[in-house]
């Protein structure tokens, strides 16, 4: 490596520092069982215990390969993750990597784009717990199992990372458990040619299926499991927030690796092997939109019990997409906080690592969301394909960020990450053409999806909703721009070029810029005697509150009315 590459790199490693101060606060508490157990869980959810019902009813068994593609492509996604998140562990994850790659704009959009998404997909799983309850308790109002619902994951979401964390290690042993349950049923129903309803079951079933394997006629289009792929890879969102769960990993450099590396095997057993299953059981033109087709399945098989099985499991599915919601967004908004693109108090921690005003902040739009649901389902509708086209940036920025560490790591400019993405940049382009091919599958399939113009939610929201969107971002970049200025010191551009730093690295100094707005530092202390040897008498923790103000070298210029007292060692 030439002189010129070591310098790079060492200013790399300066200039990394800076970054890590978003992580000051938060408690490395998600364990290696937990780790595991939320990246299965991301990838299980209502786009198969539910959705799936309607995509195999309108194509067929071809639906598998439709899986099977949009999978391919979400493995792609996590190994260029991984390639970010070994590269630098963060919180704040893809906003804070679009920060150092391609500038503070660039990570505002994400970051709320990131907000959009989980705060409307929330609102849409608290709305659905309510109607799932409802199967059994249909005198019960949707605003109390909507209060309900939302206090539990709440509580959960406040107590800790840990806490969130073996929520949703259980939420998804529950989900795991239900699917190879069904597995193993199945592929005993299939290996014996049981009847099921009427219908003998067996592989036959992909070919004899009403259309054949791949329906083209009697109401089906030759394009159909093609276009579905637009709605498909809603199905798997949420498979990114191992990213943010990194940052409060044990050892994320260990976990992550695995997690990813498995996620091709999981989609591959969980999603397309059940609905493979699916398929050579029932013909799918007896699979009925709104009902899980695995209820379908088990009705058929004469045992109706278990549609009170799959119906606790949609509970715990949407449940734990809620408490995902809170957890990420709480951290997206704290990182944003720290740039100042967001609300001071997005900033405030527990003691116990938590960042609460943000986790608030999201819990509260969604009561008001859920009562905007009841008034006018029509206009959430609206409302919840936009967040749909959040998903999509939020898998780009993680596509194009990966792109441009490669490009600086090639360069010489930073150090390779320990995990690298095979295939790059093929990989993570050929993800990005897939995400254009999603928006305009969006627009296609609205357009048929309704003969009135309204009705076509899709259509509207990608000709519509897309510029609407822009110019709501657009104008609050406008607001929050000159607060942003003056705390990156006019810095608004990219990290890196391609030689270097852009910006020459901050003088050290005593002013602790580093700990703005972490909380506080604590250390043991002790009385101790000067002729003792001993370490002296435990007295206790002191805690030590700590702003980015602070001048530790000299007290003496602390800004006024926040002088070191005598007593207060210096805050």
């Amino acid at each position: 490596m030439s002189q010129t590459d070591a310098g790079n790199l060492t200013h790399a490693e300066d200039h990394g520092a800076e970054h890590d101060a978003e992580q000051a606060g938060y408690k490395k508490s998600l364990n290696r069982r937990q780790v595991q157990m939320i990246a299965i869980g991301g990838a299980i959810g209502t786009g198969l215990f539910l959705g799936s019902a309607s995509r195999l009813h309108s194509n067929g068994p071809a639906l598998v390969l439709s899986y099977a593609f949009v999978g391919v492509i979400a493995y792609f996604l996590m190994r260029a993750l991984g390639e970010l998140v070994l590269y630098r562990t963060t919180s704040g994850a893809f906003v804070s990597w679009m920060r150092e790659f391609f500038g503070e704009k660039a990570a505002y959009y994400t970051g709320w784009m990131y907000w959009t998404n989980w705060a409307l997909t929330g609102i849409a799983e608290l709305s659905a717990v309510g109607l799932y309850i409802q199967y059994w308790w249909p005198q019960m109002p949707t605003w109390a199992t909507v209060l309900i619902a939302l206090a539990v994951v709440l509580v959960v979401n406040l107590l800790s990372a840990k806490a969130f964390g073996e929520f949703e290690f259980w939420a998804s042993v529950l989900k795991v458990t239900a699917i190879i349950v069904f597995l193993v049923v199945g592929i005993v129903v299939v290996a014996f040619s049981f009847d099921v309803g009427g219908h003998r079951a067996g592989v036959q079933n992909l070919w004899s299926n009403p259309g054949g394997f791949w329906p083209t006629g009697d109401g089906f289009a030759w394009y159909g499991p093609i276009i579905v792929m637009s709605g498909v890879v809603f199905a798997y969102a949420a498979i990114e927030m191992v990213g943010i769960a990194a940052g409060e990993m044990e050892d994320p450099k260990r976990e992550v690796p695995k997690a990813v590396n498995a996620v091709i095997v999981r989609i591959a057993v969980f999603y397309c092997g059940a609905l493979l299953l699916l398929v050579c059981i029932l013909p799918t033109s007896e699979f009925t939109p709104g009902i899980s087709p695995f209820v379908t399945v088990f009705g058929r098989m004469g045992m109706p019990w278990m549609a009170n099985v799959i119906q606790a499991i949609l509970i715990v599915a949407a449940m734990s997409s809620l408490n995902s919601g809170l957890y990420t967004t709480g951290r997206v908004l704290r990182s944003l906080g720290m740039a100042k693109q967001a609300p001071g108090f997005t900033l405030k921690m527990s003691r116990s690592g938590v960042p609460w005003a943000g986790i608030v902040m999201t819990a509260v739009v969604y009561v008001f969301g859920s009562i905007l649901n009841a008034v006018s389902p029509d206009a959430f509708e609206i409302a919840l394909e936009a967040a749909s086209i959040a998903v999509v940036f939020t898998w780009g920025t993680i596509f194009v960020c990966q792109l441009r560490l490669r490009r600086l790591t090639d360069r010489g400019v930073l150090p390779p990450s320990a995990f690298r993405a095979p295939g790059t940049p093929w990989t993570s382009y050929l993800g990005l053409a897939f995400l254009v091919f999603v928006i305009v599958g969006m627009a296609i399939s609205g357009w048929q999806a309704s003969p009135y113009f309204w009705h076509k939610t899709g259509f509207v929201v990608v000709v519509i909703g897309i510029p609407v969107l822009l110019v709501i971002f657009e104008l609050g970049w406008l607001i929050v721009k000159g607060r942003v200025a003056a705390q990156t010191e006019g810095r608004m551009l990219s990290k890196w070029t391609d030689s270097g730093l852009r910006y020459p690295p901050r003088p050290a100094g005593p002013r602790t810029e580093s700990i703005a707005a972490i909380g506080t530092v604590q250390f043991d202390v002790h009385d101790r005697d000067e002729d003792d040897e001993d370490e002296g008498i435990p007295i206790g923790p002191v805690e030590i509150e700590m702003h980015e103000w602070d001048n530790l070298d000299e007290p003496d210029k602390n800004q006024p009315g926040d002088a070191a007292g005598p007593h207060e060692g210096g805050r």
